[in-house]
């Protein structure tokens, strides 16, 4: 009996240890280098894992970043939208290469269309999905481009950057926003876009995604761009493009000016940030001149001046007849 244990303790040890040696060699035989600053990148990272890169986590960002670093030699394309700058430039001293600052960027809610301007028509009895229903119906406003205000896009949020005002049944996006583009991805209308920031948070769109005629759009939404072209006259930067019924501002080329909020008539162009307008000085109402009657000079005037003439003209001496000699 003994004699049998010992030899089953024996032929296992054996069998494990004929295995090891054999993973041993397999193992170096397979093995895969990793370089060693992938770690690095990645503990410089804010593991969010938010996926906002274009990778699926920061793990995935920190080798795309040190192959391209080791490959091409610079960090182009590349951003984390979370850490922003900062974080970029300590990756870039870590790979000892340069990067260049990226302006940030935040959500921006191209849709006005709130309980007052887009009253509701039909009522929504469904799945509390932006997405699902989408593919049922146009929306309780009736706009088939505007939000439908199911929150999807606050649920994927994972910033506490974007939330529903319940006056307007709008999503609002707040200073917590850092550009993952998660809400950009959820939502099924594209209302939501990425766009700079700006110097102190001042930034000019077109809140509006209609691309209905004018006279469709504004029976669905008092505030609907109706495509008049006003706004692209007006702008000398050609920073604005009319294209299916629908203006839309270029961020890199628009200066601010807020010429075109001026001329819109339906106040689709939302201007944020920006101190309150000077009111514009009220002009003077101009005094009127008296006007100065013309006297109409006829034959007879003349004849009259000319008598008065005559009569006062003083008389010259030696030709009087009291005169003596």
């Amino acid at each position: 009996m003994n004699d049998v244990v010992i030899f089953a303790v024996a032929s296992l040890g054996a069998i494990g240890l004929i295995a090891a040696v054999i993973l041993y060699f397999v193992a170096r035989k397979f093995k895969v280098y990793e370089d060693p600053k992938i770690d690095e990148v990645e503990e410089s990272l804010p593991s969010a894992n938010c996926g906002g890169c274009g990778f699926a986590g920061c793990r995935a960002f920190a080798e795309a970043a040190v192959n391209q670093g080791n490959q091409k030699g610079n960090l182009e394309g590349l951003n984390c939208p979370v850490g922003g700058n900062d974080v970029m430039a300590e990756v870039a001293k870590i790979l000892g290469l340069e990067v260049e600052e990226q302006e940030p960027l935040i959500a921006v809610v191209r849709c006005n269309g709130s309980f007052t301007n887009s009253p509701k028509k039909v009522a929504y009895e469904g799945a509390n999905s932006c997405a699902f229903a989408h593919s049922l119906f146009g929306g309780e406003g009736g706009c088939p481009f505007g939000c439908l205000g199911l929150r999807d896009c606050v649920v994927v949020c994972n910033f506490d950057a974007i939330h529903m005002n319940p006056e307007t049944g709008l999503p609002e996006v707040n200073d917590k926003c850092v550009a993952c583009g998660a809400c950009v991805e959820a939502c099924p209308r594209d209302i939501i876009e990425l766009r700079p920031k700006g110097k102190k948070g001042r930034r000019i769109f077109v809140s509006c995604m209609n691309e209905e005629k004018g006279g469709i759009a504004r029976k669905n939404c008092k505030v609907a761009c109706i495509g008049c072209g006003k706004c692209e006259k007006v702008c000398e930067f050609d920073a604005i493009t009319i294209k299916n019924n629908l203006s839309y501002i270029d961020p890199a080329k628009c200066r601010l000016c807020r010429k075109c909020v001026e001329v819109c008539p339906t106040n689709a162009i939302w201007e944020l940030n920006f101190p309150p307008r000077k009111p514009k000085p009220i002009k003077p109402a101009e005094s009127e001149k008296p006007t100065e009657k013309k006297e109409t000079v006829t034959k007879e005037t003349v004849l009259d001046a000319k008598a008065k003439d005559k009569d006062n003209r003083p008389e010259k001496p030696g030709t009087g007849e009291e005169s003596g000699e």
